[in-house]
């Protein structure tokens, strides 16, 4: 099962899933990628699990086993996990009102704003109101607080736009209200631990040294400061999403921080490696090593279509359920019942229950394009040429 199919690339593949590694090394060669990891997993089996790279680059620290790196709206998809997880045991029920489990949530008429809207992005309230600082995303409170009070920005229910972080604190207040557990504790201890994951919703100091630098994405000057004109146009809904709260965030060195990798942000700043993603997704559609996370009918139900079409907040069309993001939204030949979540910059993590297959792909070298990255549809497509 080892081979070594190209110089930077190491790890392991399946027989017939040789081409998987070819498109792998081809990323290094032809997209400018510094340092990733892909895995896949087939039938509850590992068939991919490839590595290479730099970690760093100043440093020319090489991209090691361990190494592990922000997946950015991956998280999202660990999140949704959780959050199903607790539906399936019956402690969080997603016709019940927020506010049920969340009283404060219940300000500025928001006592019926549902569960199933707050993980399928219909709350109306992707941008997070009030003057807040970075000290305070990290504390989790003043954050979870700012939402509970504000209004909404549209009718709740009657049209979906992307929550780039709110997702992660409503649906993360959620878990920490049910279970006394903040939602970075409560995923290392039902999910991370039963299957061995590196995964981290927040990241300890002691493991800095495994992490890798994550390096924004490069653009000529005009595609900049395009992108520059619509993230940071306050006076655009858009705008104020995806740099709110507060105007406090961009995708660039901030993610590098140390204040940024340990603060709980259950949308955004998960920590690992694409072997523990791909674990992750398999464990929900399977067992794996006697691990079994999300039973079929949940499954058939946190993929059942919430809402779809062009979202309000980011243009594009999106298929979401309930906290994943559906098969239209992901590269390559995926199945129809395809679910989880990609994240800025390339990352991608996702389930194809119908094929028995999961898939993960990370990276530290960040592209933001409005079209497909040519990286993880290349790894993608070929994973499903292997099988075909």
């Amino acid at each position: 099962m080892s081979t070594n199919v190209a110089v930077n690339v190491r790890g392991t593949v399946a027989q017939g899933f040789e081409r998987v590694a070819e498109a792998f090394a081809a990323n290094f060669a032809e997209h400018g990628e510094v340092g990733a990891a892909c895995a896949a997993y087939l039938d509850g089996e590992p068939v991919v699990d490839l590595w290479g790279g730099l970690a760093d680059v100043a440093s020319a620290q090489p991209w090691e086993r361990d190494t592990i790196v922000i997946a950015f709206s991956c998280t999202k998809g660990a999140t949704a996990v959780c959050a199903n997880k607790l539906i399936e045991e019956g402690r969080l029920d997603p016709d019940a009102p927020i506010a049920e489990y969340w009283p404060e949530f219940a300000a500025n008429d928001k006592g019926h704003i549902t569960v199933r809207w707050g993980l399928s992005h219909q709350a109306g309230l992707a941008e997070v109101r009030g003057d807040l600082t970075l000290d305070d995303v990290v504390a989790w409170d003043p954050v979870v607080a700012a939402i509970a009070a504000q209004p909404t920005v549209w009718e709740p229910g009657s049209a979906h736009g992307y929550h780039t972080r709110a997702y992660g604190w409503i649906n993360g207040e959620l878990i920490r209200r049910i279970t006394g557990l903040t939602p970075g504790q409560y995923f290392a201890h039902e999910i991370a631990k039963p299957l061995g994951l590196e995964f981290y919703i927040g990241v300890s100091e002691d493991l800095d040294r495994r992490v890798a630098t994550m390096y924004p994405a490069v653009h000529d000057a005009e595609t900049q400061a395009l992108i520059d004109s619509v993230l940071g146009d306050q006076s655009s809904l858009m705008g104020r999403v995806m740099s709110g709260p507060s105007g406090l965030f961009a995708y660039n060195d901030m993610w590098n921080t140390r204040q940024m990798r340990s603060a709980e942000m259950p949308s955004s700043n998960g920590h690992g490696d694409a072997r523990s993603l791909a674990r992750m997704y398999a464990a929900c559609v399977q067992e794996v090593d006697g691990v079994r996370l999300l039973s079929d009918q949940t499954v058939r139900r946190a993929t059942e279509v919430q809402c779809e079409g062009p979202d309000c907040v980011i243009g594009q069309p999106l298929s979401i359920g309930l906290g994943f993001m559906l098969s239209s939204t992901f590269p390559g030949p995926v199945g129809p019942r395809t679910f989880g979540h990609s994240g800025a910059g390339g990352s991608v993590a996702f389930a194809d229950p119908e094929r028995g297959l999961t898939f993960a792909y990370v990276m530290n070298q960040m592209k933001l394009a409005m079209n497909l990255d040519p990286r993880s549809e290349g790894l993608v497509t070929a994973t499903y040429e292997a099988m075909s």
